[in-house]
């Protein structure tokens, strides 16, 4: 297998558009990863930030597979752990260790900037998802909650 896994720097925006349109494919909300793109400059800005990290997989140079994570920073210790925020392959690529293989990228990275753990959430039916994290890491039963944010009232 000709892969090659990469951490997305400031000054390849390109392979970040990349990503996003292979997030919309294979989650199947082009409309959500396509339709507002964010500007280059933005992207570049937040692959500056020191706490998004986004990786790619790559075979002959076309992007099949990638996740984006955050580092966030802890109050009652100085350290920080790595949340993976999405994590893709391609269908066409799926079942080869791409998924595995991004994950032990962000590892590294992780282990660079001294984070002392990477977590992730899976949706209840997402069994692909649910096989791969068990595969990987210690199962924690928890429960999500959305909470809207109130915007106000423009007008006043």
């Amino acid at each position: 297998m000709n892969l090659t896994i990469q951490q997305i720097v400031p000054e390849d925006v390109a392979l970040m558009e990349a990503l996003l349109a292979t997030f919309g494919e294979a989650f199947d909300e082009v409309e959500t990863y396509r339709g507002n793109r964010p500007s280059a400059n933005y992207l570049q800005q937040l692959l500056k930030s020191g706490y998004f990290i986004a990786i790619a997989a790559l075979k002959e140079g076309e992007v099949v597979g990638g996740l984006t994570a955050y580092e966030l920073k802890k109050f009652e210790q100085e350290r920080s752990e790595i949340y993976i925020y999405d994590l893709a392959v391609a269908a066409a690529h799926r079942r080869e260790g791409i998924a595995t293989a991004l994950i032990q990228k962000l590892k590294e990275v992780a282990a660079a900037c001294g984070a002392y753990a990477i977590f992730v959430q899976a949706d209840i039916g997402d069994d692909p998802a649910i096989e791969l994290y068990t595969k990987l890491g210690d199962r924690k039963d928890v429960l999500h909650f959305d909470i809207a944010v109130d915007r106000g009232n423009d007008n006043a």
